[in-house]
């Protein structure tokens, strides 16, 4: 069989964080959650079994930390970065999609969050 696509992926990862249009947003912060699912050639892990050869999902998970820590108005911004972020670290990436779920909006609703989400491709 061959390998026609593979990923690493980090789900529901939790911050606690500072972004919004509102100014009590980046005073007060609160609780997002972040998905990234990361394109990303695996055959020479597969072979190898050295983590040399693939994305290591804890530098993955501190590159996503590192935006989610600098405040933003809009979730959109931090998108960005997020994906930039990846694709200056790993170059072999060939695509990136981030979603991030604020999960207490204050829209004055009972919900699961608000979230933005988006894929990207070479």
């Amino acid at each position: 069989m061959q390998l026609t696509e593979s990923y690493i992926c980090l789900h529901d990862v939790r911050f606690y964080a500072f972004h919004g249009v509102m100014p009590q947003e980046r005073k007060v912060g609160g609780e997002f959650l972040v998905s990234v699912k990361v394109g990303y050639p695996l055959e020479q892990a597969m072979r190898s079994d050295d983590v040399a050869n693939t994305l290591n999902y804890a530098e993955l998970y501190e590159l996503v930390k590192k935006e989610m820590m600098q405040p933003s108005c809009l979730l959109e911004h931090v998108m960005g970065r997020i994906v930039e972020a990846i694709e200056k670290a790993f170059p072999e990436v060939t695509s990136v999609e981030v979603k991030i779920n604020k999960v207490n909006p204050p829209m004055g609703s009972d919900s699961k969050g608000a979230e933005v989400m988006g894929r990207f491709e070479k």
